[in-house]
């Protein structure tokens, strides 16, 4: 039986879903001298998924430098508190790799907001925005794009919490972990996907459209 996708996939849908979670291994990485052994272990992987979240900012016109960079297997998850690590030689050696795919949502948002901290040329990057047009879904918020392909819920409960925080909280670190490791997951699907061509496009017009979702003050979606 073929899988039926949305071009767009309705918002009001989302919260009747089963919740989707990570359910594999957190690493919180707080000092410098541990990123080059949390590096040297992700560049193992064949696939990473990859992420970024910023305090949010409530005053108009100010933003505030990105604190959490999080980059997952499917399997483990590291979390890279860069306002405490900063942007060590070793996270920078990740982002500039070329050899280990790393797939994320708004990748030229995340770039630029780590690029504020320290500046680098971006290595192995694969945006899905991108290639989930190329079956026709026109959806480019994560939420909703792990609804249209999986039928699952991406909570977005934590989405305006303290990133910077002394401590992060289990919800924060969850939610995190999850939508670093749900890119993997979208990437893995929308291969199938387009290789076997086992899918159903319905097409879902919109009278009056709303706007993707977008990452406001640097934050993931």
């Amino acid at each position: 039986m073929k899988k039926i996708i949305y071009n767009r996939f309705d918002k009001k849908l989302i919260a009747k879903l089963p919740v989707a979670a990570f359910g594999g291994r957190i690493i919180t990485v707080i000092s410098p001298e541990e990123t080059r052994k949390a590096v040297d272990y992700l560049l193992s992987f064949p696939l990473l998924g990859i992420d970024t979240e910023t305090r949010p900012s409530f005053k108009k016109g100010k933003q505030n430098i990105v604190s959490l960079l999080q980059v997952s297997s499917e399997d483990t998850c590291v979390l890279f508190r860069l306002n405490h690590t900063g942007m060590t030689e070793h996270i920078v050696r990740l982002l500039e790799d070329t050899k280990v795919p790393k797939v994320g949502l708004s990748l030229h948002d995340d770039i630029l907001s780590l690029q504020r901290r320290k500046s680098f040329t971006p290595g192995n990057f694969i945006d899905l925005q991108h290639l989930v047009k190329e079956i026709g879904i026109e959806d480019m918020s994560l939420q909703k794009l792990y609804a249209n392909l999986f039928q699952q819920k991406i909570s977005k409960g934590q989405q305006l919490s303290n990133w910077e925080a002394d401590v992060l909280t289990d919800k924060q670190k969850s939610y995190a972990a999850t939508d670093a490791w749900a890119c993997i997951m979208l990437y893995k699907e929308f291969l199938n996907l387009k290789s076997s061509g086992n899918f159903s496009l319905e097409v879902v017009e919109e009278e009056n459209p709303v706007g993707n979702d977008v990452k406001e003050n640097g934050q993931s979606n």
